[in-house]
């Protein structure tokens, strides 16, 4: 993982090494590509915006539980 951390801008890989640190809780790049592509997540340069990721993770989350 890079020393500096940009949450504008986290390559899929460092998305989900800190989402399974923060939630003890296995996250693959895998996942963590698929749940951006179904939101059009990606920048141009293959990287994620952490707010946006958590604001569309949310989003799901509440039209789940309607």
């Amino acid at each position: 993982m890079p020393e500096k951390i940009n949450p504008n801008a986290l390559a899929p890989a460092t998305l989900a090494l800190l989402l399974t640190n923060a939630g003890q809780r296995l996250v693959t790049e895998k996942q963590v590509r698929t749940i951006a592509e179904a939101g059009n997540l990606l920048s141009a340069s293959e990287t994620i915006n952490l707010i946006q990721f958590t604001a569309f993770l949310a989003q799901a989350e509440g039209k789940a539980n309607e």
